[in-house]
Parts: structure tokens; C-alpha cells; sequence
């Protein structure tokens, strides 16, 4: 497993990013994000709570070419209980997955936090399906990204909120109720929220 290289101090690597009122377009309206990277060169996350309906785990497996199309193919449980999010809108068609330490695939798993880890390979898809793969996965199509300083003045804007990520929120099936929870972690209801700067 690959140890993510050197991050700066104020690295936020490993943390949530909640969306403050101000973000109301698509996709980043009511949006929890999981912050992969976080480099001076820039940053890198998934958005953990908008799931992309009009595509299951499985028929992305007989899309890519996992497993056979034919209707008495049985997913193990872990890879039926697998969701696909919609992680952001750069590279929509690739596909991220974030996923437990207990996988590991050789030079393309990086350890982000204590239980997070990332592999975009499909090694790890191939591994789900047969029932190798990690106890807790999602699979995010399409990531966020942040050039230089972009991440950092955005927050200074009021644009978002920062806060331990929580494994357990990533990796929960309940994704309507993950921006409320992620928001209390910090003591905050939606409600007490402002869009103006300098006001929350």
C-alpha cells in the first residue's frame, strides 16, 4: 500500500468539506466531500453524499466487463451492498473507489485516513465481485478538483466548512441524511447556517 506523499501543514487531507448555503449550484449544493489530496499544487476530493441513481454497482461490473452479463450472475453481498456516487464533475467516467484498509492492491492503493483508503484501478472491482475485495466500499464517478490556492480561498469565502471525516459516514448507505450529520459533528444545524460571509 502507497502512503500518500508528504502533505503540507495546513494539509486538510482526510477531512470533510461541507457546503456552506453560499454553494448552491450543482453539484456542490448541500455536499459532503472527502478530501483525497491536498497538496500546494492543489486538491482533490469525492463528494460521499449524492448517489448516482441511474447506474447500480453491478450493471457498471457487466458494462466494464467484470463479470457476464447474464441474469443468474450473483453478486457477493458485500459487492450488491456496494453504492455508486456521483463524486464530482471532473472525469466523470472515471470511477474512484474509497474503501476500508482491509484491501490492498500492490502500488495503486493509497492510504488517506486511519480506515480510508483509495484505489482507482480495476483490480479492486474484479476483487469486489468475487468476494476478495474490502468490507466497506463505495464507488464515486467523477472526482472534485481544486487548483493552487482555489480550495483555500473558498473556504475564506465562506464556502465551506472543514471537520474530521467519520469513516463510518463515508461508507453509511443513508446518503440523504449525510449532510445534517456531518454538520452536527461540528455542534451545527442547516438552519443556524448563513450564505453571507464572515456570518455563520
Amino acid at each position: 500500500m502507497k502512503q500518500a506523499d508528504p502533505r503540507p501543514t495546513t494539509s486538510l487531507e482526510g477531512q470533510f468539506l461541507i457546503a456552506m448555503p453560499s454553494l448552491r449550484e450543482e453539484p456542490f449544493a448541500r455536499s459532503v466531500v472527502y478530501l483525497c489530496a491536498h497538496r500546494d499544487d492543489g486538491a482533490m476530493g469525492l463528494i460521499i453524499n449524492q448517489r448516482a441513481r441511474e447506474i447500480d454497482f453491478g450493471e457498471l461490473l457487466t458494462q466494464l466487463g467484470v463479470v457476464p452479463a447474464e441474469p443468474a450472475i450473483r453478486l457477493p453481498r458485500h459487492a450488491e451492498a456496494v453504492r455508486v456516487l456521483r463524486g464530482g464533475p471532473v472525469e466523470t467516467g472515471r470511477g474512484f473507489v474509497l474503501h476500508s484498509a482491509d484491501y490492498d492492491s500492490a502500488d495503486s492503493t493509497v492510504r488517506i485516513g486511519d480506515d480510508v483508503c483509495l484505489t482507482a484501478t480495476v483490480d479492486i472491482l474484479r476483487a469486489i465481485a468475487t468476494g476478495a475485495g474490502p468490507a466497506h466500499a463505495v464507488l464515486a464517478l467523477g472526482y472534485a478538483g481544486w487548483s493552487s490556492g482555489q480550495l483555500e480561498s473558498e473556504i475564506l469565502a465562506n464556502g465551506w466548512l472543514t471537520c474530521p471525516a467519520d469513516p463510518d459516514l463515508i461508507f453509511d448507505p443513508d446518503d440523504g441524511s449525510k449532510y445534517d450529520r456531518a454538520l452536527a459533528r461540528l455542534g451545527i444545524h442547516a438552519g443556524m447556517l448563513s450564505s453571507e460571509a464572515g456570518h455563520a
